[in-house]
């Protein structure tokens, strides 16, 4: 294979030819002509009108000047992960110096093609499948400093250099479609984990939320209803200690202890009225006919209880006990006429 890559035809690129020497000569823009003396370097012809002794001079080489683009064949080369890969690519180089690219090396594109191939595949040997992948730019570069480092003799310059294809082995490039679909699905597992996870973070806080609220609420409504409870109290309370006030202010009046007793009795025979109607069961006194007893009982428990209020109000009340008895008994005897 090496004796054959040394006798395959290396790549050829346009120029004008070598002309004949007729003494004038014009030489087009962006090319060098080598001319030669009697078999020795002489001078190089710069673009324009030039003029040459003939038979004595001879034009030995023509050297286009403009960037010239060569197609490097596609070989095979190794990676670090011994994987076999087939690569080619494209040059891109400029003769910067003719007299050296005429004489420092015989066929200088042809130099730079097999220095170009040799690089890569080092190259390549440094680098796994993936980082070949990945990496490309960089490769790129390494390869242009590889030959640029070596073809400085030559007066050629690489100004760039570019991986136009990778063949991958069928096998290796099926394990890579594996490892591919393997890695979105686990991408799209792990997407839906998190969606799931976020979803249920959103769904504690809008829980949490309501609870909070909920509580809050809740705890609104108590602090009102305790407060209008209190309030009602309050309003009771007071109603009644006016009530207390006003019957208490009643008493003290002239004839008070008749009018209690009249209340009394009032309330004793209407408590009759209503006795049997919510239950067939009921629980009488032995002497349930004998109000005026029931009403005295009831007066004497009240004079009892007030009887230190009479001591200080002695002077103030005219009637004495005995006739408020007598006035309670009168009008108890004509509430039993009426009633008979």
């Amino acid at each position: 294979l090496k004796h054959a890559a040394r006798l395959a035809p290396a790549p050829c690129r346009w120029n004008s030819g070598l002309p004949m020497n007729i003494g004038v000569l014009f030489v087009p823009q962006q090319e060098a002509w080598v001319v030669e003396r009697m078999g020795k370097f002489h001078r190089i012809l710069e673009p324009g009108l030039n003029f040459l002794i003939p038979l004595l001079d001879r034009i030995r080489y023509v050297q286009s000047l403009k960037e010239i683009v060569i197609n490097v064949p596609e070989q095979s080369a190794v990676t670090l992960d011994n994987v076999t890969l087939q690569i080619d690519g494209v040059l891109y180089l400029r003769v910067m110096d003719p007299y050296k690219a005429s004489y420092g090396v015989e066929d200088p594109e042809y130099a730079v093609t097999q220095l170009a191939q040799t690089t890569m595949r080092s190259e390549l040997g440094k680098l796994s499948l993936d980082r070949v992948f990945r990496e490309r730019e960089s490769l790129n570069a390494s390869i242009v400093d590889a030959i640029n480092q070596a073809s400085d003799c030559w007066g050629i310059r690489c100004l760039r250099y570019e991986i136009k294809d990778i063949h991958v082995p069928p096998r290796v490039k099926e394990s890579m479609q594996m490892q591919v679909e393997a890695e979105r699905r686990k991408r799209a597992t792990v997407l839906e984990s998190e969606g799931t996870r976020e979803s249920a973070i959103n769904v504690a806080e809008g829980q949490k939320q309501a609870q909070i609220l909920a509580s809050e609420a809740e705890k609104a409504e108590q602090i009102n209803k305790a407060a209008g409870e209190a309030n009602a109290m309050l309003v009771k309370a007071r109603a009644k200690a006016e009530a207390i006030q006003l019957l208490a202010a009643a008493l003290a009046q002239q004839h008070g202890n008749a009018a209690a007793s009249l209340s009394v009795a009032e309330q004793y025979v209407n408590a009759f009225s209503k006795i049997a109607k919510d239950s067939n069961t009921v629980l009488l006194p032995a002497n349930t006919g004998d109000v005026t007893n029931m009403v005295a009982q009831a007066l004497g428990i009240y004079t009892t209880l007030t009887k230190p209020q009479a001591v200080k109000t002695q002077d103030e009340m005219p009637q004495t006990h005995e006739d408020s008895q007598s006035s309670t008994t009168e009008v108890l005897k004509a509430e039993q006429g009426s009633s008979s």
